[in-house]
């Protein structure tokens, strides 16, 4: 039998073994070598699923990541592409009403210019027509002046006398230089009345001449036509600075003057059904206040007949005629000791309710409220005496031990807790 030579390890001699055993223990290294190995491939096995597993997760999460990211840029692109055309709708209707504006602006132009060019062409007008008013009024003062001056020099002729034939002359010069002050004074805004009337009297006196000697040296017709025409001269241009006037001073025409008294007239009549109205609104309201009032007075004397009583006492001393607001609601203060809408039974009666509600909130589902016992009231000495009068147990000095400080303390913090519950 052989023996192997003795091994060292760690320095130290190991005892000499036969060779069974150290193929014993090879197998047993083998065994133990192919458990790890077994082992280790079973933990590269996991751990390869683990990391397939990972992976599958972290590709999962990238996906899903890259969805989010996707998802959130279409809603901010949808979200910009709102917004984008909200501006747009809002430049496009700023653009509309800056357009619309500019229309209006260039409507009101327009309008302005029609308006004036047709207050130009109106003024025009009105000054032609006066012109020509005012032209043919010097001509038609001119005719007559030639028409009548005849009569007038026939009356003033004596042989002899010549230079008196300028006395008519003078007379109708008298009335055209009066007319022509009476326009001056017209067109700076003077007084012109006095002007007006010197020209009347020049005419008239030139019509008188006309009539008398014309009656007496020709006919009624030479007489009373070149007075006429002595008269119609200087009337027809005072006709036309009577124009001027009116229109200075803004005077109305008869028309207008007729239009402005029935508008006055409608006016009148429409404030008057409108006065009438309102006092009928006024009337019906004022009645329907009374008889409210007097429902009040009712339903008042009939639910709180004392405090009624008293009220209309307290109006009749203080000088009301009816029991007024301030009236009642001092009245009702000294009967029942509160404002109008409050009393005794009504104030026991919110605080019973408002108890009951509390009571209600305090129960559980399903369970009826239990009253918590004050842990320091509770009997501490045993019932001495029975039966339905029975009184509660008298406790005397050294009945019992004193408690603790510790326990007292614990009492006293039960004792709170407890009460807190109880009004909870």
């Amino acid at each position: 039998m052989s023996v192997t030579p003795i091994e060292k390890v760690n320095g130290r001699a190991l005892p000499e073994t036969s060779q069974a055993e150290s193929w014993a223990r090879a197998g047993i290294a083998d065994a133990e070598a192919e458990k790890i190995r077994a082992l280790t491939a079973a933990e590269i096995e996991e751990r390869r699923i683990k990391a397939e597993a990972e992976a599958d997760a972290i590709r999962i999460k990238a996906t899903e990541e890259a969805e989010r990211q996707r998802l959130a840029n279409e809603r901010a692109a949808l979200r910009f592409e709102r917004e984008k055309a909200s501006e747009l709708a809002k430049i496009a209707e700023a653009n509309r009403k800056k357009e619309a504006e500019e229309r209006a602006a260039a409507d009101e132009r327009e309008q302005a210019e029609a308006v004036k060019q047709a207050e130009t062409e109106a003024a025009q007008a009105v000054e032609t027509a006066t012109g020509r008013w005012r032209n043919t009024a010097k001509g038609f003062y001119a005719l007559c002046a030639a028409v009548a001056l005849p009569v007038q020099m026939a009356a003033f002729y004596k042989p002899g006398s010549e230079y008196l034939l300028v006395a008519p002359v003078f007379i109708e010069v008298i009335a055209l230089v009066a007319l022509v002050g009476a326009a001056a004074a017209v067109t700076a805004g003077r007084p012109h009345w006095h002007y007006r009337l010197v020209a009347w009297a020049g005419a008239l006196t030139a019509a008188t001449i006309n009539v008398v000697h014309g009656l007496g040296a020709f006919d009624a017709a030479t007489a009373f036509g070149t007075a006429l025409a002595s008269i119609a001269g200087p009337g027809m241009w005072d006709l036309h600075e009577h124009g001027r006037i009116a229109r200075r001073d803004g005077t109305l025409t008869w028309r207008q003057r007729r239009a402005e008294k029935k508008a006055a007239r409608v006016e009148a009549t429409e404030r008057a059904a409108a006065e009438a109205k309102d006092a009928a609104e006024k009337e019906a309201a004022r009645e329907a206040a009374e008889q409210r009032a007097q429902e009040l007075a009712k339903q008042r004397a009939e639910y709180f007949p004392k405090v009624w009583q008293h009220a209309v006492k307290l109006a009749a001393a203080t000088g009301e005629t009816t029991v007024t607001e301030a009236v009642w609601k001092r009245a009702h203060n000294d009967i029942e000791g509160t404002d109008p809408a409050e009393s005794v039974d009504i104030i026991r009666g919110r605080n019973a309710a408002a108890r009951r509600v509390l009571a209600a909130r305090s129960e559980a589902p399903g369970e009826k409220p239990i009253k918590v016992t004050n842990v320091q009231r509770a009997d501490q000495m045993p019932r001495t005496q029975r039966g339905p009068a029975r009184k509660p147990p008298v406790r005397r000095a050294g009945d019992t031990q004193k408690y603790v400080s510790a326990a007292r303390k614990q009492a006293a913090i039960a004792a709170r807790a407890a009460s807190k519950e109880a009004q909870s």
